[in-house]
């Protein structure tokens, strides 16, 4: 009863965070679920299964609030699909012993990702307004859908990023349209495990549970899009992913380290994901300083234009 609670909280935290940022449900949820034995492609099959739920949840929120961009969904959704499926059938080829690490490695690097990307560069907003081309989501969906299902989450951490690198969408439009199109590749990686492993080794609680979890944060997280800084939560979740996953490696057959050396490394990526937090709020109340500077001044500017059209000639 207390993994069923612990999942649920962990299903409402990371909903929060994914309808929030665009990303980490998937990663996260896995990355648990890896840490404590789980096969991976049945921990890759539960969370799918319970983002079938989580994905439709958040995408009818994110449309409630107007951060959805269909057309966008249509264009990355189906590709994406393509590759979950695709994804979802390779992972559930590989032995046990192959995949865990295999995967944690692809989380790994998504969480190396997450943590640099929002850590030093932000969110870009350039060029907004311009179309995003086909030949730009199609490619991306494929492999961001393919991802998802290997690593039990990447949709969002290589889907969000490289839209909003493109500047051509606002951030929360970007995030309110990954998160739709979610519900598509959640289902055709689902039917691609279930073809794979079949329902035997998915734990249907868990699911359960994970599903509820993400449902209730999930008009939450449409709302506090609009309301938390994305750098600060990228940063916080990204050192969350490389914690965890390079524990599980660390203790893989892979590598087997001893305790000193694990402990050592623990240490290491502690102090970075904190610098990593820290510059990232520095950064944040920076940006907004010079907003309110820039605000200001354009006041200023506005008043003294009205005064010198009104003023006598």
């Amino acid at each position: 009863m207390r993994a069923l609670i612990l999942l649920g909280l962990v299903g409402l935290a990371a909903q929060l965070v994914d309808g929030s940022l665009g990303m980490a449900y998937g990663v996260t949820s896995t990355t648990l679920l890896l840490a404590i034995g789980t096969n991976a492609a049945a921990a890759s099959a539960t969370v799918h299964l319970a983002e079938i739920g989580t994905t439709l949840a958040s995408g009818i929120s994110h449309w409630r609030f107007g951060n959805v961009d269909w057309k966008v969904v249509a264009k990355i959704g189906i590709p994406g699909a393509i590759g979950a499926f695709a994804g979802a059938t390779f992972l559930s080829s590989l032995s046990t012993e192959i995949a865990a690490p295999v995967m944690s490695l692809i989380l790994l690097s998504l969480g190396v990702y997450i943590l640099i990307r929002f850590t030093a560069f932000g969110l870009p907003r350039g060029n907004l307004g311009k179309p995003l081309r086909r030949r730009f989501l199609t490619p991306l969906g494929l492999l961001a859908g393919f991802v998802d299902a290997t690593g039990g989450g990447g949709w969002g951490p290589v889907g969000t990023p490289a839209i909003l690198a493109s500047g051509r969408m606002a951030p929360r439009k970007v995030i309110g349209s990954i998160d739709a199109s979610e519900f598509l590749v959640a289902i055709a990686a689902s039917v691609g495990f279930f073809v794979g492993i079949g329902s035997e080794n998915i734990n249907f609680a868990w699911v359960g549970v994970l599903l509820l979890g993400g449902v209730i944060a999930a008009p939450i997280a449409a709302w506090l899009v609009r309301h938390i800084p994305p750098r600060i939560l990228g940063s916080a979740v990204g050192g969350v992913i490389v914690l965890t996953n390079v524990r599980t490696l660390l203790r893989s057959d892979w590598i087997d380290a001893s305790g000193g050396v694990q402990a050592v490394a623990y240490i290491a990526i502690a102090v970075i994901w904190a610098a990593a937090i820290a510059y990232s709020v520095r950064e944040y109340r920076r940006d907004k300083a010079n907003e309110s500077v820039e605000a200001v001044e354009s006041e200023l500017r506005q008043r003294t234009s009205a005064e010198e059209e009104t003023a006598p000639a």
